[in-house]
């Protein structure tokens, strides 16, 4: 296993930073960076269209200059999500201003990015794919991707059901390229942990929303101080697509967490109303029960190193 040359001797911790829909932002993008993860955040989240290529030079701008005051400092590389779906009217117009931008790593949801893979390589960008099964994953390795993302049981938002002990393990059996890991990675023992089970890299998004930068409400982010595993509810009803999900949000909704209704929406949809959803009913994994502070972004990520190193050295002794 090793990583691409993208993403070699730039990481203060293997880790990238998963694009949370409504919450990921420029300022946080650029702290995930300097702090020497992999900063990312969906395309979407740029709203109107035209503010992604504000964003982009936003982002590109003051990851620029920070190399510049300090050529040896470990800053990571940022990247976009774009997700593959009919409803998203905006793909084509934001693969064309990332494509513009180079932006170094292009994160594809939902279907196999074929077209995407050709667009981004030939312009030297790398193009990691989320999935959630080792058919997924075959899906998109055809595609010619350049690694995968295992979102896991136990990841927030839109996650799978499979242990990460399996679907590594599976995936391990017929690609040796790069692998990212989501599900329930809220420590820097945890980050070792998912290297240890054969990833090489960590897929964290929960963790993130309890920061200063993130875009949640302070409500939101006392929620996820304040909650632990059980108060997570896994559901297709929102979206149509199973997802992980604050009962505290959805109570607040007006429903029952325990007494769900059995029809869903019939599927994904990234309309206007789907934000409204997004903003009201809070996604989160189920490794909130180790968070236990909202932090700076830069704090949480000294935190994430110091914890990452005491587990290493506690393993190194037994």
């Amino acid at each position: 296993m090793s990583l691409p040359p993208l993403l070699q001797n730039r990481l203060s911790l293997p880790v990238i930073c998963a694009p949370m829909f409504i919450l990921s932002c420029p300022e946080l993008v650029i702290a995930q960076c300097l702090g020497g993860l992999v900063g990312a955040f969906p395309a979407l989240n740029a709203r109107p269209e035209h503010a992604l290529e504000e964003w982009l030079q936003t982002i590109e701008a003051a990851l620029a200059q920070a190399r510049a005051a300090n050529p040896e400092r470990r800053i990571g590389p940022f990247a976009v999500n774009q997700i593959i779906h009919p409803t998203n009217a905006r793909l084509e117009h934001d693969m064309e201003v990332c494509i513009r931008h180079r932006v170094p790593l292009i994160i594809t949801s939902l279907h196999a990015p074929g077209e995407i893979v050709k667009k981004v390589h030939a312009y030297g960008g790398l193009v990691f794919h989320d999935v959630i099964s080792v058919r997924h994953a075959e899906k998109a390795l055809e595609a010619g991707v350049d690694g995968l993302i295992l979102v896991c049981a136990g990841a927030g938002g839109h996650a799978g059901t499979l242990s990460p002990f399996a679907l590594v393990s599976e995936v391990r059996r017929f690609y040796s390229g790069p692998l990212a890991l989501a599900g329930a990675l809220s420590s820097g023992s945890a980050i070792l942990a998912a290297q240890a089970m054969g990833a090489d890299l960590a897929y964290m998004g929960t963790r993130f929303i309890a920061t200063q930068e993130a875009r949640a409400s302070q409500a939101y982010k006392d929620c996820i101080v304040a909650s632990k595993a059980s108060d997570i509810l896994y559901t297709p009803y929102f979206t149509g697509v199973p997802g992980n999900y604050l009962k505290a949000s959805i109570r607040a909704a007006g429903l029952d967490p325990d007494k769900m209704p059995d029809a869903d929406t019939g599927g994904l949809s990234l309309t206007k109303d789907s934000a409204k959803v997004w903003r009201d009913i809070w996604g989160a994994g189920q490794g909130v029960g180790s968070i236990d502070a909202v932090l700076p972004a830069a704090e949480l990520i000294a935190r994430l190193q110091q914890e990452y190193a005491a587990a290493r050295q506690t393993l190194a002794g037994q």
